[in-house]
């Protein structure tokens, strides 16, 4: 069991291994003589390489992610046409403008094979985590990214469109809306589900807002192949507890995944001690930097 769980995981995430966390020598140098010209807010030891362990350097997160992606190469067209994009940090996902269901794309627009195993990002940000995966990954599985802010959105397929990448896409949605309808007209099977540091919304009166509620850890358990998984991260405890108990609650379904694969350890309270997707998030790096501790469970669909 352990062995064939093992299997299944590298299956999904592309090999299992760690991801490589250097970028070349040129853009390494190069980033490094930006910085040393730059405000210094944090400082930081990072493991990027011989080139610039030689370089005392102070690194800000922003600068940590830059060579945690290297290996995407970025365009800059979507800078050129989108402008300086401004986000707002929280949103509030009970908002009207955020309670029509989205629509629902041509799925052989948006992937070239659109049979292939999916994964489902919930909050996906930048996109940059999708979009390192399905560079990855191509000809293997598909990457569906579902976020609320739309600026984002948009500057993600500029990315995807100049990158020339055929299994990814971002859709402007409310999960909790829109989650069930995209999912259940998808022609493949709904493999992987993240949830990864999600808005934290920490005043109580706000905990509705908070993305992982009853309907939608319902669609999820629903759509999930058998033997599909469903990964959770925060670096907010509180926020990583309020997930892990309503997913915990589902044990006739869902298992953790230290019940199949004894070789990814865990803490003595039951959270991941590394991520196993090979690549950090952009908020994992920053919150890490921080001196952050990341709570992780990672769920698999057993009946």
């Amino acid at each position: 069991m352990a062995a064939s769980s093992l299997n299944l995981l590298r299956y999904f995430y592309g090999g299992g291994e760690r991801a490589p966390r250097r970028a070349s020598k040129e853009a390494l140098c190069s980033l490094l003589r930006r910085i040393s010209s730059s405000p210094r807010r944090h400082c930081c030891s990072a493991r990027v390489g011989t080139a610039a362990a030689k370089e005392q350097s102070c690194l800000r997160s922003s600068d940590l992610v830059a060579i945690e992606y290297a290996d995407l190469n970025l365009p800059n067209k979507a800078s050129e046409e989108l402008g300086h994009v401004r986000i707002r940090q929280h949103v509030n996902p009970l908002s009207s403008s955020f309670s029509v269901p989205a629509r629902v794309p041509d799925w052989n627009e948006v992937f070239r094979d659109p049979n292939l195993p999916l994964m489902i990002d919930i909050g996906s940000g930048s996109g940059r985590f999708l979009m390192w995966l399905a560079k990855r990954n191509p000809g293997v599985r598909n990457y569906l990214g579902l976020e609320i802010r739309q600026k984002l959105v948009n500057r993600a397929n500029l990315w995807i469109k100049e990158l020339a990448l055929s299994n990814v896409h971002f859709l402007f949605a409310n999960a909790t809306v829109s989650f069930n309808q995209l999912v259940s007209t998808y022609p493949g099977p709904l493999m992987l589900v993240s949830i990864l540091c999600p808005d934290p919304h920490f005043k109580k009166r706000h905990h509705k807002r908070r993305v992982v509620q009853r309907p939608l850890v319902d669609s999820i358990i629903k759509n999930l192949m058998l033997g599909g998984q469903v990964f959770i991260q925060s670096d907010v405890l509180e926020v990583a507890l309020d997930m892990r108990n309503q997913f915990d609650a589902e044990g006739d379904v869902l298992r953790h995944i230290d019940a199949f694969n004894q070789s990814l350890l865990c803490d003595s309270e039951g959270w991941i001690l590394s991520n196993p997707m090979g690549i950090r998030t952009e908020r994992e790096i920053h919150a890490e930097l921080e001196g952050a501790k990341i709570y992780r469970r990672l769920y698999q669909k057993w009946i």
